[in-house]
């Protein structure tokens, strides 16, 4: 694959990227740069953008010839509280992030799985963790907490300091020219660009990827703490579709989900058809009786943003091709932890765990 599709296909995961100029230089220079996401272990299921779309993100950025690392971030979980603190409890939950990655598509041949609690025994991961500290102030870390899904006011935990200086740390650890992750990570990511030159590393490139957002209607305030009650969440149940819903509660999350009337802004329908559907089947077939239409075979994104944009669509409509293939896209991952004996008690044993936010 020549430069310029490696690079196209990595504009295609990064809402943002800081900067397109220093990703050409990196990919001229470097033929499999190390790119890394981490994940906190923190609930008792994993969502479509979780599973799915980091699957799809995933891809393309080894398509790209990246060498990915997949961090699970279990002490930053500890750290952020999560699972009531137990490190046992989110270990397990870490181990079945790996199990749903691995059964959702995504392409294992360029990707480690590593763990933050291997790195935590090492004294030179310390090091940088303290280095990252100590050339930072509490309020600009404090500012940052929107990394762990909180607000600034939400950081209350001493441990919760820490948190960001450890992520900031892990992307020099891991020796990752990038850091793709999603832009909700962007203030700790832009903490490490401008700390990495001076504390002897490098300053990564950044690919943010986009948020997905949940089935609710979206936040009307336009506050700097807006990308966290957009998002897709594991907090708020019934706005998430998870990676093991059944077949019946992703309809009816579904069927309840915001979607008004040739509305293509922040809607959830249009949004998992853009970054989901339309990434993974080759086109989207509209079901309709004849006295409306008849039937509509969609063969791009743009076609569909047209149609229910011009009223062509009707959100009901939208909404049942949406379910079908979201379904579709999931159930290999449902079916494999119900036939597995294994995988099906691994799922059983965290569905048990107190979950915190």
């Amino acid at each position: 694959m020549d430069f310029e599709a490696k690079l196209e296909l990595i504009k295609q995961v990064g809402e943002e990227i800081l900067t397109e100029e220093e990703l050409r230089h990196l990919l001229q220079t470097k033929d499999h740069p190390i790119a890394y996401d981490g994940f906190e272990p923190s609930g008792t299921d994993v969502h479509i953008a979780q599973g799915i779309l980091r699957a799809i993100n995933v891809n393309k950025m080894t398509k790209a010839g990246c060498k990915f690392k997949m961090w699970v971030a279990d002490w930053h979980a500890w750290a952020n509280n999560k699972m009531s603190g137990d490190l046992e409890n989110i270990q397990t939950v870490g181990k079945y992030l790996i199990e749903v990655w691995k059964h959702c598509g995504m392409d294992l041949k360029n990707v480690e799985f590593l763990w933050a609690n291997d790195a935590i025994k090492e004294p030179e991961y310390w090091k940088k963790v303290m280095q990252v500290a100590r050339n930072s102030t509490v309020n600009r870390i404090v500012r940052t907490g929107q990394i762990m899904g909180r607000k600034e006011a939400e950081v209350q935990q001493a441990s919760q300091i820490l948190y960001p200086c450890m992520q900031c740390a892990d992307i020099f650890e891991l020796k990752a020219d990038i850091t793709q992750l999603g832009m909700d990570q962007r203030k700790v990511n832009v903490l490490a660009r401008e700390l990495g030159p001076k504390l002897g590393f490098w300053k990564p490139v950044v690919v943010s990827h986009h948020m997905l957002m949940g089935l609710g209607e979206p936040p009307k305030t336009k506050d700097i703490d807006r990308v966290i009650d957009l998002k897709m969440s594991k907090s708020k149940p019934d706005t998430a579709i998870f990676m093991n819903d059944s077949e019946e509660d992703i309809k009816r999350k579904i069927s309840k989900a915001y979607c008004p009337a040739k509305a293509v802004e922040e809607n959830p329908m249009l949004e998992y058809s853009r970054y989901i559907i339309f990434e993974k089947f080759p086109s989207m077939e509209i079901k309709r009786p004849e006295k409306f239409g008849g039937d509509l075979n969609i063969e791009n994104y743009n076609e569909l943003e047209k149609a229910y944009g011009e009223g062509k669509i009707h959100p009901m409509d939208l909404k049942n091709a949406v379910y079908y293939y979201i379904n579709e896209a999931v159930k290999p991952v449902r079916e494999a932890f119900h036939k597995d004996a294994k995988l099906k008690h691994l799922l059983e044993t965290i569905r048990k765990f107190e979950v915190t936010r």
